[in-house]
């Protein structure tokens, strides 16, 4: 019998249960037109696609989804980027224009199965974060009409928080597909730069121009993200970094969050409390939580209304802003237009002062595998961003304006709930290709959190079982079993080699664990006879072939690599020590692994006397 589709949830897993049981794309095309016509927010989109070709969209893709990871899946598109046969206006409509062809990741989406339904509202010319400078009406929170609904990417977020679409396409320059996700409870993914083409989106700043994804759930975001990303030659700013397999979150991992003197929540209590909770969420998962000084990163963020990146925004619309400026909207114009009081050494200055920042601040990442920061400091009214529209939308952004100028992949989930029922979250942060380990702890933290999705009411799905995960096509799998496993002194060698955590796992029981002396302390691994040995508690990470080779280029007698035996039956690659460096070290096999071996050896010695 043909399923209902009136109260279908359109997130992946849904949307391809109801398929299974007889339903048509060209229905769930239907069901979707209906929504967006029975929504009553006309903010939410600038344009629809003909229905009628629509429908034969869906039609064309038969009866199978023949390889397609997104067969049937509607989808809408941020309308500053190109949809073949819909306008592109940036929410400019003096500045609208008729591509000739989708942009590359919307060629992507369609060939993987994906069909657009339309073209959303944003905050002019991608410049804003709170989704109210735009000349139509602006889109309504999906969870509180009252507050604003973020931006720039405020239909995008919106017509997912509604239920109308499965995904869509924003862009994020300084938190455009962060911001609007955490204001209406759903998930939005920040990819590393390049890492999925932005040919035939409208350039805000061109060198740190994201296309992100939202979507009801990180899993739906990451196999969106997967379809989209890639290199393309014929883009400047591609860079041929591609969406990994999620694997399991790391037993042990270290997470970054702001320092007492570093917290911003505008005397908001209700979202301090919030952060609070999801903080306490991720400790529960094994993470060691440290608290970091943030100040530095807020100067990073001050860059964006310097010279080169105001000037940016002002060539990717230079003829435009030159010739029709009344036709912008005038907070637009007022911030763009800026651009003329700095000159090109103001420019380059800037550029030279980033490139400072970012080696300065690449050694926060060693020892710590993510940053946990509130996604905005508090929501805020429709009525305050008015009175104040920059000062506020500035807030918005204390924690989103620093990720793209330091080459940071980052992803926004709803956490725990605020009692007061507004919208509350939390964004994770990694440097560059550590989009898959982000993913890996987003969506425990959304499972964990359990707040209702979007405005559909319904809580997010468990965390999917990601249990002996392998390496992808192309990849190498290495056993670490010492100092490089996750949260250990020497992840970061790991893991600033490309590489994503796969599995924990136990060696076969042939295997001995001696602690060598040296600067640094550090464990051999011997195989031995069988029965004369004993399971070693390891991990099991990916690399891509060049990472693996820039990794074991470093490693010193009496260590090696070779092929150690697992107990679910795979070889990798691992550490493994020659017999003649083991002669008079520690025997510590008994503790079965170094993790449990160096925290008896930092354990404080027992006190003289005490019982």
């Amino acid at each position: 019998m043909t399923p209902s589709l009136s109260d279908l949830a359109l997130d992946l897993s849904s949307l391809r249960s109801a398929y299974a049981q007889g339903a048509s794309p060209e229905a769930v095309i239907d069901e979707v037109f209906a929504r967006i016509d029975g929504c009553g927010d006309p903010g939410i989109f600038i344009s629809l696609a003909d229905r009628t070709a629509a429908r034969a969209a869906a039609a064309a893709l038969g009866a199978a989804p023949d390889g397609r990871p997104l067969w049937g899946v509607p989808f809408a598109v941020k309308d500053n980027i190109d949809v073949a046969g819909l306008p592109t206006t940036a929410a400019c409509p003096a500045f609208a224009y008729q591509p000739e062809k989708s942009a590359v990741a919307v060629e992507r989406l369609v060939a993987a199965g994906a069909i657009p339904v339309g073209k959303t509202n944003l905050d002019q010319f991608a410049t804003g974060l709170v989704g109210l400078r735009t000349p139509y009406p602006a889109p309504l929170n999906a969870v509180s009409p009252d507050i604003v609904p973020g931006g720039s990417s405020s239909g995008s977020a919106v017509a997912v928080a509604r239920g109308l679409v499965s995904f869509a396409l924003g862009t994020d320059t300084a938190g455009s597909g962060r911001v609007p996700a955490g204001l209406n409870n759903i998930v939005g993914l920040k990819p590393t730069l390049g890492a999925v083409p932005t040919m035939g989106v409208v350039p805000a700043c061109r060198t740190i121009d994201c296309v992100s994804v939202f979507a009801l759930s990180v899993d739906d975001a990451y196999a969106v993200f997967s379809a989209a990303s890639g290199f393309e030659p014929a883009d400047p700013f591609s860079r041929d970094v591609r969406a990994s397999t999620i694997a399991p979150a790391p037993g042990t991992f270290t997470i970054a969050v702001p320092d007492a003197a570093s917290r911003r929540f505008g005397g908001d209590r209700g979202a301090e409390a919030a952060f609070d909770a999801a903080v306490a969420d991720v400790a529960a998962l094994g993470a060691t939580v440290v608290e970091l000084d943030f100040e530095p990163f807020f100067a990073v963020a001050s860059l964006l209304y310097e010279g080169a990146f105001v000037a940016e925004r002002y060539e990717a619309i230079r003829s435009f802003i030159e010739e029709q400026p009344e036709e912008m909207h005038p907070v637009t114009r007022a911030i763009i237009e800026s651009a003329r009081r700095f000159d090109a050494a103001s420019a380059f200055g800037a550029q030279y002062r980033l490139a400072e920042m970012r080696r300065e601040l690449s050694s926060v990442w060693t020892g710590v595998d993510a940053m946990l920061v509130p996604t905005f400091p508090r929501p805020r009214t429709v009525a305050e961003v008015t009175a104040e529209p920059v000062r506020l939308n500035s807030e918005l952004g204390t924690y989103t304006n620093f990720v793209n100028l330091l080459d940071l992949c980052a992803l926004a989930v709803p956490a725990r709930p605020r009692p007061d029922g507004l919208p509350a979250g939390v964004t994770l942060i990694a440097p560059a290709g550590a989009d898959a380990r982000l993913a890996a702890l987003g969506e425990k933290i959304h499972a964990m959190g359990g707040t209702p999705l979007g405005a559909i009411g319904r809580p997010p799905a468990p965390a999917p079982d990601r249990a002996g995960a392998r390496a992808a096509a192309g990849e190498i799998e290495l056993l670490v079993v010492g100092a490089h496993l996750s949260g250990m002194k020497l992840n970061s060698e790991l893991t600033g080699c490309g590489a994503r955590f796969l599995r924990a796992c136990q060696t076969t029981p042939d295997y001995r664990l001696f602690a060598l002396e040296g600067a640094i302390p550090r464990p051999g691994l011997l195989r031995v006879a069988d029965g004369e040995g004993a399971a070693i508690a390891t991990e099991v990470w990916a690399l891509p072939p060049e990472g693996f080779g820039r990794f074991v280029a470093g490693i010193g007698a009496p260590l090696g690599i070779g092929v150690v035996r697992l107990a679910d039956g795979s070889t990798p690659k691992g550490f493994l020590a020659e017999a003649e460096g083991v002669k008079g070290a520690r025997e510590i096999t008994d503790f079965g692994g170094w993790r449990a071996y160096m925290a008896e050896a930092a354990a404080p010695a027992p006190v003289a006397g005490a019982s």
